[in-house]
């Protein structure tokens, strides 16, 4: 048995720590080997946080955004840290688009041997990346990582692909990381239920709900504040008064949605490991949230 190994693949610097910083610090914490591939290093990134506006130059951007990365990969606990190479491509429409440098424009079957080189060396179990349903948020980056997940994942297996690359390694699992209709509901009405003004407006509600393909779900309420650190590291993205990140004190936000969600996208586990198909989770259980049939993502593996 080779020892547990976890891939997540984000687009930017920040991606880490607002998507699944939590469940990385949870299987951190319990030994397992956590790798990070970052795509893309921010260069397009506008910066968000007021006290900074003016401080930083367009130049001085990327080293920043570096080091912002490595602060919030220490604290998460990943012990791999992996930068694929691409400049950011920006907002969908900009002309960042057009940067031949820039992830959106890389040739895929290229990005993709990238992303397989990785997979071999590290030899996660797991894989956490992007899902197929990016409406509310398709940033081209965003989708690009999504399109090159999928066919790294089967090709890392496959040693007539690219053998210079490594010896085959089959990765087992691949999650979409999602953000629940459930968690904002939740976080909304403790918001309302303290007095307080509640970030998410009714653009939130509209947004498409994935809640019934919810397939797993990681307690992290003991690693909430760790993803509160890490979002912080980012102090050019991330504004430290924000009411949206840190309006709920982190146990009051961990007591009113204590777990992160994914969506079990592919597997190479036997047949029985997991369902053929998942036909609970649009069911609610007790506590009003959907009824996930996994609390782990190396069921089936360990």
């Amino acid at each position: 048995m080779a020892p547990l190994s976890l891939l997540t693949v984000h687009a930017h610097p920040d991606d880490e720590s607002s998507k699944g910083a939590g469940t990385v610090a949870r299987y951190t914490a319990e030994g397992v080997r956590t790798a990070l591939v970052c795509c893309t290093g921010g260069e397009l990134g506008d910066i968000v946080n007021p006290a900074l506006v003016g401080t930083i130059s367009t130049e001085d951007l990327p080293t920043v955004r570096a080091a912002e990365l490595a602060e919030a990969a220490r604290l998460i606990g990943f012990t791999d840290v992996v930068q694929l190479g691409y400049r950011d491509s920006g907002m969908a429409g900009s002309a960042g688009n057009d940067d031949p440098r820039s992830f959106h424009q890389a040739d895929k079957d290229e990005a993709v041997a990238r992303l397989v080189a990785e997979m071999r060396r590290l030899r996660p179990q797991v894989i956490i990346t992007y899902g197929d349903d990016q409406q509310g948020y398709p940033h081209p980056d965003h989708l690009a990582v999504h399109d090159i997940s999928l066919p790294a994942f089967e090709r890392s297996g496959d040693q007539s692909y690219r053998p210079e690359l490594g010896e085959a390694w089959q990765p087992l699992k691949l999650y979409y990381s999602a953000w629940s209709r459930a968690r904002i509901t939740a976080m909304h009405e403790r918001y309302l239920a303290m007095g307080l003004t509640s970030p998410y407006d009714a653009g939130w509600f509209e947004r498409p709900s994935h809640d019934h393909r919810i397939t797993t779900r990681i307690d992290v309420r003991h690693f909430y504040a760790i993803r509160s650190q890490a979002l912080r590291a980012h102090a050019t993205q991330i504004d430290a008064t924000s009411l949206f990140w840190f309006g709920l004190p982190d146990e009051v936000a961990a007591d009113a949605y204590p777990w992160e969600d994914f969506i079990l996208a592919r597997h190479h586990l036997a047949s029985g490991t997991v369902p053929a198909a998942v036909t609970d989770t649009s069911s609610e259980s007790e506590d009003g949230v959907m009824a996930a049939w996994e609390d782990d993502l190396f069921a089936g593996v360990r």
